[in-house]
């Protein structure tokens, strides 16, 4: 009796976990599906916040404040009018502070993963950009560091590849930037992009688009 009491508890528990399974991974497709073309700050902001939200009701899964953090930088860069004018602090500094406050949730739940550190490269070019004058020492280094570590922990990430030639893309030609290799390391990043396996519905994907936008602008 007492075993027929533990078989019946176990396979309701297993039926009620894949059931909560089912529910998360739906939660989460619908919004993933529109982290790669929301390019609306408003909008961001509210994806962000309904990816927090299933961190919250989850608390096991790094993913959906990895997407939080994903949106709030996100939300930030489209506050961006002139990368090279500066005295953005007080409008980006709150999406940075946001982004890196989920993303650290999300390392903590996943370490030495290349995707988080990808999105610790894009925090720290947005704090930089804010005020590249007085920042660019700090968060220039940063930024190189961090995308260096998430190469280094999976060189097959096409967003590595991405940010790498976007980087060239933008940089003015005396500090570093080129054109030529931008479109190198863009073509690289689609490269990967078609090479790469994701590892679910839900694990990152984005930034193709993004790669054949400014793969256009290199040419």
């Amino acid at each position: 009796m007492k075993k027929l009491l533990f078989l019946t508890v176990s396979f309701l528990a297993l039926q009620q976990a894949g059931a909560q399974s089912e529910k998360y991974i739906r939660a989460m497709e619908e919004r993933v599906a529109a982290i790669d073309t929301t390019r609306n700050t408003a909008m961001l902001t509210d994806l962000a916040n309904a990816f927090e939200r299933i961190a919250d009701a989850e608390k096991t899964q790094w993913l959906p404040y990895y997407y939080a953090a994903l949106a709030h930088v996100n939300a930030g860069y489209t506050l961006i009018s002139d990368v090279m004018s500066g005295g953005m602090a007080e409008k980006l500094d709150p999406y940075a502070e946001k982004a890196e406050l989920a993303l650290n949730k999300a390392e903590a739940l996943s370490s030495n993963n290349s995707e988080i550190y990808v999105i610790r490269k894009m925090i720290a070019s947005l704090r930089m950009i804010a005020d590249p004058m007085s920042r660019f020492m700090t968060y220039g280094p940063e930024a190189a560091e961090a995308l260096a570590i998430a190469k280094k922990l999976d060189p097959s990430n096409p967003r590595v590849y991405l940010l790498e030639g976007q980087d060239k893309l933008f940089t003015p030609e005396q500090y570093g930037g080129s054109k030529e290799e931008a479109k190198k390391l863009l073509e690289e990043a689609l490269k990967k992009y078609d090479e790469f396996k994701a590892a679910n519905s839900i694990a990152p994907t984005w930034g193709r688009n993004m790669a054949h936008y400014f793969l256009s602008q290199a040419k």
